[in-house]
């Protein structure tokens, strides 16, 4: 792989656009940045796999992301204004430490992994803050969109280790069957509300 500082870029916007899901309260900025994020990993991944494989990535995450913006009947229910701003606080100081552990981790993983240290650092930071995700909510979207993440940070490491079209094809089917879910659960409401 060639480590030139530009294949840092993407592992930076990964952390920022995983941080960004982390603390956001709107669905329409948060499939915004899951857009992007695919993007970052499309990047990465072409570090290692063909351009045709790595659009895969792009495409279902896309898709995904589609799915779910479209299953969101209104705006989301947010807490009061307080309690807003002291959640994203504290969803920050989990994020600072939960980065500082993955940074601490780095170079361990690195020998037991043949994984690059950029693919290996972005996977990290989206696994690591899309698991933080999980643990800190319960609504299906954003349930969905942490799923969506961790299942992005494997990808990336999985892709520096195996390149096989059978195997984009499987991890695209599940990212698009997480998606399904996550829009079901997310219209389930609605569904048992009509006569």
């Amino acid at each position: 792989m060639n480590e030139s500082p530009w294949i840092y870029i993407p592992v930076a916007v990964l952390a920022l656009t995983a941080l960004f899901l982390l603390v956001n309260w709107n669905w329409r900025a948060g499939i915004i940045a899951l857009a992007i994020q695919y993007l970052a990993v499309f990047w990465l991944t072409t570090a290692e796999w063909p351009l045709g494989l790595a659009v895969v990535k792009l495409v279902a995450g896309w898709m995904a992301g589609a799915i779910l913006g479209a299953s969101q009947a209104g705006e989301e229910s947010l807490e009061e204004a307080g309690s807003r701003i002291a959640g994203a606080r504290f969803r920050l100081a989990a994020a600072v430490m939960v980065g500082l552990l993955v940074l601490s981790v780095i170079s361990g993983a690195e020998s037991r992994l043949p994984v690059p240290r950029p693919l290996l650092m972005g996977g990290l930071a989206l696994i690591s803050l899309g698991l933080l995700q999980l643990g800190m909510t319960v609504r299906p979207l954003r349930i969905v969109l942490g799923l969506l993440t961790v299942m992005s940070g494997f990808e990336i490491v999985y892709a520096a280790i195996e390149s096989s079209v059978l195997l984009a094809g499987l991890l695209a089917v599940v990212n698009l069957g997480l998606a399904f879910v996550g829009a079901y659960l997310l219209a389930a409401p609605a569904l048992e509300d009509t006569p």
